[in-house]
């Protein structure tokens, strides 16, 4: 039954994820920490990290990990991983047929122009359901983590926006930072 259910979740998850892995992670925060409990919040900010470092889109690694998380098996990671990219398939198929044809067409145009703004708003929820306070820390519980967590918050976002440091390096230095800090 759990297979069943990661598939159709997953299916979902690629079905409406427009934008890639990045939009799709408030969509798979929602499914399997909220609505499932397949993961706590702490665990599926680790799948993030972990899918960040990993080679690969974001989206299929987190699919991949929650589902050996939730099932204890590799099973379960090829029922979550093949789930998340049959929608992508079939409808890279279909439109692969027409859009070339198309693509000029007013209508096509109007739908992709719809489709920009939510894509960014889909990454902007992305990013805001991963500022938490599992994340993050508590200013009332824990000011040193919390503190530091900003820091390292603004160092990276300033450092890969202004300075162009390459993310994958931002990365290992601010796990090193946190292996040094915490």
């Amino acid at each position: 039954m759990i297979y069943l259910e990661l598939f159709y979740t997953f299916f979902k998850i690629g079905l409406f994820g427009f934008g890639g892995g990045y939009a799709m992670l408030s969509l798979i925060q929602g499914e399997v920490v909220t609505r499932h409990n397949w993961l706590t919040a702490q665990e599926f900010t680790d799948i993030i990290a972990i899918s960040q470092m990993t080679p690969g889109p974001i989206g299929i690694n987190s699919a991949t990990y929650v589902g050996y998380s939730s099932t204890g098996s590799v099973w379960g990671s090829i029922v979550a991983t093949f789930a998340v990219v049959l929608p992508s398939f079939i409808i890279m198929l279909l439109i692969s047929r027409f859009f070339l044809k198309y693509q000029k067409h007013p209508v096509v145009e109007s739908v992709f122009q719809g489709l920009r703004p939510a894509i960014v708003g889909l990454l902007a929820a992305a990013a805001l359901v991963l500022m938490n306070e599992d994340n993050f820390g508590s200013p009332t519980k824990d000011l040193y983590t919390f503190i530091i967590s900003i820091i390292l918050f603004i160092t990276a976002f300033i450092g890969t926006r202004k300075f162009k440091i390459n993310p994958i390096l931002m990365i290992v230095a601010c796990g090193l930072a946190g292996l040094l800090l915490y």
